[in-house]
């Protein structure tokens, strides 16, 4: 009878996971245990994926996963195979330049200590992607599923209304050019 610890009985096995991030081909092998906030923050460096209540609850690790908002603590790596992944890191343009989300946080003040306004800001973009001009309730839906501890939700609501504004005005602005 084998005295061995589960631990040291049990083989990592890795999965090679080839996904789009923020733009750039991206190819790793991971343990297949590896939730995307692993993979994100230890393998390629994002750091705006906070790793917050690590139960798909407080929103403050929000990715989009082909467009669409994740909980990058919860999903497993080798779910985002060959996906389209952004992270907060991806948002502004190349040059420096804000995204229309991050220009109207700023504005409108819906951040204070800024642990959750990466995952705002993933989720506000995802929400203006699905419905470019939402009205309140419908914000309120999309971002009931993120925690801030500090802003009271307020000043974060005038912020996504702010950015769907500047969102269409940029709209708008391309499509007379």
């Amino acid at each position: 009878m084998s005295l061995e610890s589960p631990e040291s009985s049990q083989e990592t096995f890795t999965h090679k996971v080839e996904f789009e991030l923020n733009g750039s081909p991206e190819r790793h092998c991971v343990p297949t245990s590896a939730t995307v906030l692993d993979l994100l923050r230890n393998s390629c460096g994002k750091q705006g994926v906070r790793a917050s209540c690590e139960r798909s609850v407080c929103g403050a690790c929000t990715v989009l996963v082909d467009d669409l908002p994740v909980a990058a603590c919860s999903t497993f790596a080798f779910d985002i195979e060959g996906a389209r992944v952004e992270t907060v890191e991806g948002l502004a343009a190349q040059d420096g330049t804000l995204s229309a989300q991050q220009q109207a946080f700023s504005e409108c003040g819906g951040f204070q200590c800024g642990f959750c306004t990466s995952g705002m800001l993933m989720l506000t973009t995802g929400l203006l992607r699905q419905n470019p001009q939402p009205n309140r309730e419908e914000i309120r839906d999309w971002i009931s599923s993120n925690t801030c501890r500090c802003t009271g939700y307020e000043m974060i609501l005038e912020s996504v209304e702010r950015a769907a504004e500047l969102a269409g005005a940029k709209q708008q602005d391309q499509a007379s050019e």
